[in-house]
């Protein structure tokens, strides 16, 4: 069985991780340059939130479960459906909706992968510097479970390569769902907190991710323990 493995050395290691601080860098440097300028940045968050709001639930959950298959950022949802529909509609039935929409962009991405779109998105995962994953029988479960928690990695991608690699639909969805759900719930409690300043549960929300990163770490230190060496 062969895993995905994301970087092949350590120089590639150091690479990645100065590219992303680096983009951590010029984005923090832009935000203080538009905050010195007098860029009001929470009252831009406001106007999207109420273009969110006017574009209506029926586009946003639809939108939600299409466009992370094309590559749109799954945390751009996650942030903004709570302070756009949860006084609406509840927290509980928000996150309810979300997981639906989540769970159809899972199955999408799938078929997608598995069947469509096959041909053309073996070649542009290996453009892209991922090494396409092979499994078979019982080893398929490590790694789903490895391409859910390695970090960095797009939510497309994940979707995309367990497809790729002929993972069972069934066992596919079941552990994604587990896996993503989590998190997923997570973020859209943190989000809707964060824009309606309720600090304690900014805090228990934060709580909560840090504690599924660690296990997520955990875990995946434990499957990556069991691959076999070259």
């Amino acid at each position: 069985m062969v895993y995905p493995e994301m970087d092949d050395t350590a120089a590639k290691n150091r690479r990645k991780l100065l590219v992303k601080l680096a983009l951590a860098g010029i984005a923090g440097l832009a935000v203080g340059i538009a905050l010195l300028a007098g860029l009001d940045l929470w009252a831009l968050a406001k106007q999207g939130l109420d273009l969110i709001k006017q574009a209506g639930p029926v586009a946003f959950f639809s939108a939600m479960a299409i466009l992370p298959a094309l590559g749109a950022p799954v945390l751009a949802f996650l942030l903004t459906v709570g302070p756009a529909y949860g006084e609406r509609f509840g927290m509980p039935l928000v996150i309810a909706l979300s997981l639906a929409a989540t769970t159809f962009n899972l199955i999408l991405a799938y078929c997608l992968s598995r069947w469509a779109l096959r041909p053309l998105l073996q070649p542009l995962i290996v453009r892209l510097g991922y090494k396409m994953p092979e499994t078979e029988g019982s080893d398929a479960t490590d790694l789903l479970i490895i391409l859910r928690m390695t970090p960095g990695v797009p939510f497309c991608v994940q979707n995309y390569m367990a497809g790729l690699a002929g993972i069972p639909f069934v066992r596919y969805l079941a552990i994604s769902c587990v896996i993503t759900w989590a998190n997923n719930s997570a973020f859209i409690v943190f989000g809707d907190a964060l824009m309606n300043g309720k600090v304690k549960i900014i805090l228990f929300a934060v709580g909560v991710i840090i504690a599924l990163a660690a296990g997520t770490h955990m875990v995946r230190r434990h499957y990556a323990g069991k691959r076999p060496r070259a």
